[in-house]
């Protein structure tokens, strides 16, 4: 069906939105699965004891929220691209229930900011403490994301007491070559002093996925099904109706020497048929 030109706006929208939107999709549930099935770090998995710390539920809601982000994708781009009006309502409905949870987890997250910021924290401390381990190299690049994020470095953030010093940032200044911000203590500050700006984050992000509603309401409506068209059936009146043709037709020029020119139609002969 063609589309005007707002119409073919929503669509590209939807394209990039769910290709930005694919994007973080497979990078939490890549990281989610390597901690889950990583060496060094399924032991936490299989003690049951380590079953309930916030490590082991973060990777959990990290691989689920890959999943849910990845299935919106597929609706999104298939009803985007093909233009079919059931999966854009599916995607519809996906992309409201994130949106809620989004808004309320964030406000979950504001008026519990010292919690949540002490269980982060906690998180840090656990991929640190397994890289000091194991030296695993996705547990690397996850922590000089999160120190360079910060700028913090470590537990304890002395320099000569880091073991893990290749992940963190570069110093600033002399001083920071000797010490500079933990970063347990730096994640609950965040959270403590921040919270606007992290609840900013959450309804921010809301707001986009409430974009991409009204993208994918509008193209479901520009897809809607025609109305079926009207056929006029023309039925030849009865004889008595027909006018009445002329035996002869007369058809002049613009010539005024040139006589007219009469035509007399062809008449059929009629040759009686005797069966014997």
């Amino acid at each position: 069906m063609a589309l005007d030109d707002c119409g073919r706006l929503c669509k590209y929208t939807l394209f990039i939105f769910n290709l930005i939107f694919a994007m973080v999709g497979f990078v939490f549930l890549g990281l989610g699965l390597w901690l889950r099935f990583s060496e060094s770090t399924r032991a936490f998995f299989q003690i049951e004891e380590f079953n309930s710390s916030t490590f082991v539920i973060a990777v959990t809601v990290l691989i689920i929220t890959g999943l849910v982000m990845l299935i919106v994708v597929v609706f999104g781009v298939y009803g985007a691209c093909n233009e079919k009006r059931c999966a854009l309502l599916t995607f519809s409905v996906l992309v409201t229930i994130l949106a809620v949870a989004v808004v309320v987890f964030g406000v979950i997250a504001y008026y519990s900011k010292e919690e949540i910021g002490l269980r982060v924290a906690e998180f840090y401390s656990s991929i640190y403490l397994l890289y000091v381990a194991n030296s695993d190299p996705v547990l690397a690049v996850t922590l000089t994301f999160i120190q360079e994020l910060l700028q913090c470095c470590g537990l304890t953030g002395v320099t000569l007491l880091n073991v893990a010093k290749e992940t963190c940032p570069d110093p600033d200044s002399f001083w920071e070559h000797i010490k500079m911000d933990a970063c347990p203590g730096v994640i609950v500050d965040v959270f403590n002093r921040n919270a606007p700006v992290v609840i900013g984050l959450f309804v921010g992000t809301g707001v986009i996925l409430l974009l991409a509603l009204i993208c994918s309401s509008i193209l479901t409506n520009k897809l809607k099904t025609p109305p079926t068209p009207q056929y006029i059936i023309q039925i030849q009146p009865p004889p008595s109706q027909l006018e009445c043709i002329p035996t002869s037709t007369s058809i002049s020029y613009s010539y005024p020497e040139q006589k007219p020119v009469v035509l007399t139609p062809l008449t059929v002969a009629y040759n009686p048929v005797v069966i014997t």
